[in-house]
C-alpha cells in the first residue's frame, strides 16, 4: 500500500520552515513529503520522511508523486513573490498559476485514488486587493474577502486567479460531464496579510520592509525603507501565519461557510515599525527612499482586513498582536539569531 502522507511545496520558505516544525512536534507525527526546487536546508530534513527536489511545473515528478504516495492533504506554498513577480511576469504565471493548477490536478487524481477528497490548503495575499488611491484607503472600513478586488501586481492577480481556481475544482469541475466528479477538492484558503518572521531572511515580498528594518538593525547596517514612513498595512507575526493554516486545515468542512478566508493581526505604520525596531536597538539607523513602484502597490494594498468569518467559521484568533510580536517573537529571536545578549 502506498504510505499515506501530507504534501508540502515550497517547503524551503519562510511558511514552510514553520509549518514542518509545528507538524514535526505533533503528538501524532503525521508523515510528511516536500517538494522544493532548492530542495530543503539540511535542519529541517530531520523533521520531514521524504525531500524531493523539483519543479512543481514537472508533470512528470508529479504524476510518479501520485503513484509513490496516497497524498492526505497538500499544503500548497511554492510560489514567485510579488517584487520578483513583477520584474519576471510570465515567469510568475507559469510558476504561481500553471504549478496551481498542475497541484489541483494531482488533488482530483489522488481523491479518484482514495475515494475521499483531498484537502488543498492555498495561502494567499492581500495583493489580490487594488485601491484606487489614498484617499479611499484611508476611507473604507477593513475590507472583506469580495471587497476591492482588482490587484495592480501579477502576483495579486496569480493569487486571486488562484483562488477562483480552487473554488472550481472544489465545486465545478467536470461539471458538464454525464457523471459529475465525485469526490473533488478539498480547497481552503487563507489570504495573508504582510508576513514578519525573525528565523528566516525576507526574499522578495512587498511587505519585506518590516522584516528588513529589524535585520539590519540586528546587525548593526543602516537601512532605507522603500516605503514613506506613513505607510500602513496589516501585518501578522509568523507563528499566527502557521497557526492560521493549521487551524483551518483542522476545521470540520461542514462548519466552513466560504473557500477563502481573510486573516489578520495589527496594522502598522513603517514610522511605528520603526519605532519599535528603535525601543530595541537603539542605534538603528532607518531612513526613507520611497520608489515609486513599490510605494504605489503598498498604497493598493488595505490599512485593514476583515476576518471575521475565520473568527466565526474556525475560531480565528491571532496570539500575537503588535507589542507582543515585536517584544516577546522577533526581538528576542532577532537578537539570538545575531548572537546578541
Amino acid at each position: 500500500m502506498r504510505p499515506k502522507v501530507i504534501l508540502i511545496t515550497g517547503a524551503n520558505g519562510e511558511v514552510g520552515h514553520g509549518l514542518i516544525q509545528k507538524l514535526h512536534a505533533m503528538a501524532e507525527k503525521p508523515p510528511v513529503v516536500v517538494l522544493d526546487i532548492r530542495g530543503l536546508d539540511e535542519s529541517m530534513q530531520p523533521l520531514v520522511d521524504s525531500t524531493i527536489v523539483g519543479d512543481i511545473l514537472d508533470e512528470s515528478l508529479l504524476d510518479t508523486l501520485m503513484s509513490e504516495y496516497e497524498i492526505d492533504t497538500i499544503y500548497h506554498l511554492a510560489a514567485l513573490l510579488s517584487t520578483h513577480s513583477e520584474f519576471r511576469p510570465a515567469s510568475a504565471h507559469r510558476v504561481n498559476v500553471q504549478g496551481t493548477i498542475n497541484l489541483l490536478q494531482l488533488a482530483i487524481e489522488q481523491a479518484r485514488w482514495r475515494g475521499k477528497a483531498v484537502k488543498f490548503i492555498f495561502p494567499s495575499s492581500i495583493a489580490v486587493y487594488g485601491l484606487p488611491d489614498l484617499k479611499t484607503k484611508a476611507s473604507v472600513p477593513p475590507l472583506k474577502e469580495y471587497e476591492y478586488t482588482m490587484p495592480t501586481t501579477i502576483y495579486g492577480c496569480n493569487k486571486l486567479y488562484c483562488e477562483h481556481l480552487g473554488r472550481y475544482y472544489a465545486n465545478h469541475y467536470r461539471q458538464l460531464a454525464t457523471t459529475p466528479e465525485p469526490f473533488g477538492v478539498d480547497f481552503r484558503c487563507v489570504r495573508f496579510p504582510g508576513l514578519i518572521s525573525a528565523l528566516t531572511m525576507p526574499a522578495g515580498g512587498t511587505s519585506d520592509y518590516a522584516p528588513e528594518m529589524l535585520h539590519a538593525a540586528a546587525k548593526g547596517e543602516a537601512y532605507q525603507s522603500f516605503v514613506r514612513p506613513d505607510s500602513v498595512i496589516p501585518f501578522m507575526a509568523m507563528p499566527d501565519a502557521i497557526k492560521a493554516l493549521l487551524t483551518l486545515a483542522d476545521a470540520p468542512r461542514e462548519q466552513l461557510t466560504q473557500l477563502v478566508y481573510n486573516v489578520t493581526s495589527f496594522s502598522l505604520t513603517a514610522a511605528e515599525i520603526a519605532a519599535l525596531v528603535k525601543q530595541a536597538f537603539p542605534e538603528a539607523q532607518i531612513d526613507y527612499a520611497p520608489t515609486p513602484g513599490r510605494q504605489n502597490i503598498i498604497d493598493s494594498w488595505p490599512r485593514e482586513i476583515d476576518d471575521q468569518a475565520a473568527r466565526n467559521d474556525w475560531g480565528w484568533s491571532p496570539d500575537y498582536d503588535a507589542e507582543r510580536a515585536f517584544h516577546d517573537y522577533l526581538i528576542p529571536t532577532i537578537r539570538q539569531r545575531y548572537g546578541e545578549a
